[in-house]
């Protein structure tokens, strides 16, 4: 290949990654608002059976994806994972036209359940793959701009879903997800396969190999690992915090199906839309200028700021552009927002400093099985105060303390010393 091509192939696969980005979170964000208000119609005493279900999925298939890794090459891995959930996909549209026989309770539990593993193993092993092709300078360049194209996604894909939910109802959405997720598999197989050619002689599209509980036996002998697991179960926590409370707030005061999606697609939209302002003032300029590891303390800080606000303002309003906005609402946003828009990109920059094995397995384990614990000991201990009389305030005094924690493990994990040096900006 001439070095003309290999720089415009090098040029050209930032904007191909974006884009595969943009169709992973478009299919995504297609479906989230119908998972979404099923929690709003039950509450949050309800989530720790959903997240439960989860948890006990994540334990099942983080050996499995450990032998996926193990043996298939990744660019039969990539077929194999998005091809199933493609496939599931499809096989749920049936289930929605027989929704009524079937049971909105049981499907709702099922859904759920499913959503939340076809969101962590898509959007992980993305970033995985996105580990392997850029170098840690690169990644410090384009992370933030690939990132910007899965929040242009998830904005896309909450509009996409309000347009078309009125015309063809929810079961027929299911397949426009599975052509947005089939789009992002075609770019992620080609950016795969011309990074392979251009590096003939590397072996990052063989096989990785090792034990399938490979990302088990990292989390314990890793300190970076281990850390970015605490940061984990601890970010977590406060956005899980948010979303119980939203839920009862939801419950409490949205009575219909329609209602409750459409809120939930509100706050999708402003979610996304702090995300994507984020990537254009701010993100990209920190982790190139000071490094990914202040991108991870500053939504932590940030985090601190917004439980003391809702410790004070507990379920009262804030004006906003002249609309009236419940502070619970405020919060979710802001912490999905900076967790989305700054810490996301910061973490997988970080990634790019540790071994392939610890990219795919590790992280993968860490961000399915640890992050669905978390959420469930959040949910349970959420459900438990609430039993006991604890209200909104006495919650967010409890999550100041959890985001003040995450503070003090994100100045750590970032400057881990088991991460390989940093690779010099390129000119």
């Amino acid at each position: 290949m001439s070095s003309t091509a290999a720089v415009a192939g090098e040029g050209a696969a930032p904007a191909l990654s974006a884009l595969a980005f943009f169709f992973v979170m478009t299919a995504y964000y297609i479906i989230r608002p119908v998972r979404d208000q099923l929690s709003g119609a039950v509450g949050s005493q309800s989530l720790p059976l959903f997240y439960g279900v989860v948890f006990a999925l994540m334990l099942l298939l983080a050996p499995l994806f450990g032998m996926l890794v193990a043996r298939f090459a990744r660019r039969r891995l990539l077929l194999w994972s998005y091809s199933f959930f493609i496939a599931c996909l499809l096989a749920f549209v049936p289930a929605f036209v027989w929704q009524d026989r079937i049971g909105a309770r049981e499907l709702g539990v099922v859904f759920f359940a499913w959503v939340s593993v076809f969101n962590l193993f898509v959007v992980s092993l993305f970033w995985s793959v996105m580990a392997d092709i850029f170098s840690s300078a690169r990644a410090r360049q384009v992370f933030s701009l690939i990132a910007l194209g899965g929040m242009a996604g998830a904005i896309f894909g909450p509009l996409l879903t309000r347009a078309l939910v009125y015309w063809v109802g929810v079961a027929p959405l299911l397949v426009a997800s599975a052509l947005a997720l089939t789009a992002a598999l075609a770019l992620l197989l080609r950016l795969t396969a011309h990074h392979e050619s251009r590096n003939a002689g590397w072996d990052a599209g063989a096989a990785i190999g090792g034990s399938l509980w490979a990302g088990i036996r990292e989390l314990w002998s890793r300190p970076f690992l281990r850390l970015m697991a605490f940061m984990m179960l601890l970010g977590d926590g406060i956005g899980t915090l948010a979303y119980a409370l939203v839920a009862d707030y939801a419950k409490a005061h949205l009575a219909d199906t329609v209602a409750r999606t459409e809120f939930y697609n509100d706050l999708d939209l402003a979610t996304n839309t702090l995300g994507v302002l984020l990537q254009l003032s701010m993100t990209r300029w920190l982790l190139v200028r000071f490094g990914p590891g202040w991108g991870l303390v500053l939504p932590a800080v940030v985090n601190v700021a917004l439980l003391i606000a809702v410790a004070i303002v507990g379920h009262g309003q804030l004006v906003l552009f002249g609309m009236v906005v419940p502070m619970l609402a405020v919060m979710m946003v802001t912490t999905r927002g900076f967790a989305y828009g700054m810490t996301k990109p910061a973490v997988d920059a970080l990634y790019t400093r540790v071994p392939r094995e610890t990219r795919y397995k590790g992280k993968n384990f860490v961000e399915t099985a640890v992050w669905r614990f978390g959420d469930l000991v959040v949910t349970s201990a959420v459900s438990g105060l609430r039993a006991v009389g604890i209200g909104v305030a006495g919650l967010a005094v409890a999550g100041t303390g959890v985001a003040l924690a995450a503070t003090w493990v994100s100045t750590h994990a970032g400057w881990s010393p088991d991460l390989a040096p940093e690779d010099p900006p390129s000119a």
